[in-house]
């Protein structure tokens, strides 16, 4: 009786697994396309503002993620990623800065203080009016970064996955010797 629970039990985890590896490939050719898409957009706006308009000589001298990767433990030991911008705060990070009185009418905060804490948009490197292709690059690689997430949280859950189906086969193994 053990051994057709067992085999129940690696037949729905079979099942699981073959239903990751076809998301897994999904989305592995979404995130293609995406990135594609980026490339290509980042080439239209290359074309329409000049060659020299869009590239490293452009990028801010100091620059700050935008994003960052979140790592995250779920059950089991696995692993879950997410994407988070790093202009987010936290709900214990919300409040006053400082803790001590303010001075309502009085000397203002400098601008450098204030466009320190929000991040900037890089798009803004490129000037003001920048083409709907460079908008529509940064969207494309913004996607692709999420879906670069859901791939490693995924394949993350493949490889669980592989590891518990190599392990209730070694049980079966020992329950039948002359089967599985």
């Amino acid at each position: 009786m053990a051994a057709l629970d067992l085999r129940a039990e690696l037949d729905s985890l079979l099942l699981q697994l073959l239903g990751d590896l076809e998301e897994l490939e999904g989305k592995r050719a979404v995130l293609n396309a995406r990135v594609e898409e980026g490339w290509l957009s980042l080439a239209k706006a290359r074309y329409a503002m000049g060659t020299k308009s869009v590239g490293p000589l452009q990028y801010a001298s100091h620059m700050e993620p935008q994003v960052c990767l979140q790592a995250s433990e779920a059950q089991e030991g696995l692993r879950k990623f997410k994407v988070v911008r790093s202009g987010v705060h936290a709900p214990e990070e919300v409040g006053p800065r400082e803790a001590a009185l303010r001075r309502r009418k009085g000397p203002t905060k400098t601008p450098e203080l204030q466009s320190s804490e929000a991040p900037r948009d890089p798009l803004n490197w490129f000037g003001i009016l920048v083409p709907h292709s460079l908008r529509q690059a940064q969207a494309s690689f913004w996607d692709g970064l999420q879906l670069a997430a859901d791939i490693a949280s995924l394949q993350n859950r493949i490889d669980w996955g592989r590891s518990q189906l190599r392990g209730l086969q070694e049980k079966l193994k020992q329950l039948e010797p002359g089967a599985a």
